[in-house]
């Protein structure tokens, strides 16, 4: 059965597996020629999808995954990132923006840089699940959140 807001795609073979989480980074130059391109390049670049559903029905050949592709529903999955303390509020809408470090400086950059979210994305707070693991090294109030697209 289709998740709401789920969309159909094609996936390698060997990796359409339910609850696999995968950041679409794009066609690779080898697509262009495929007639299945469309249905494989339905998603948004960048973004972070979970598969909720494998088709078994149809297998077909590729150019880029051995095995071939199938059919799988995704959905995006949710980022979980720290933003500001002050703009951590359950349901409200934020654009995306990082604090401005280098990856030497922190513990905690992957979680302030999260994949599947760039600067100046449109997000909305889905949860706020609490405080930081760590306190940030430019001495920033954080709180860990978990954004939706």
């Amino acid at each position: 059965m289709m998740e709401l807001d789920s969309t159909i795609t094609l996936i390698g073979v060997r990796l359409a597996k339910v609850g696999l989480e995968f950041i679409f980074k794009g066609p690779a130059p080898e697509c262009e020629e495929c007639r299945f391109k469309n249905s494989c390049m339905n998603l948004s670049i960048g973004r972070k999808y979970r598969i909720v559903n494998v088709r078994t029905s149809t297998q077909h050949n590729c150019y880029v995954h051995d095995e071939g592709v199938q059919a799988v529903e995704v959905v995006e999955s949710p980022i979980i990132s720290a933003i500001e303390s002050k703009k951590a509020f359950k349901g409200s809408k934020v654009v995306f923006e990082p604090p401005s470090c280098k990856r030497g400086e922190c513990t905690i950059y992957d979680l302030c840089h999260p994949a599947g979210v760039e600067f100046g994305d449109k997000c909305t707070i889905s949860e706020v699940i609490g405080d930081t693991p760590e306190e940030c090294a430019k001495g920033l109030s954080l709180k860990v959140v978990e954004l939706k697209h």
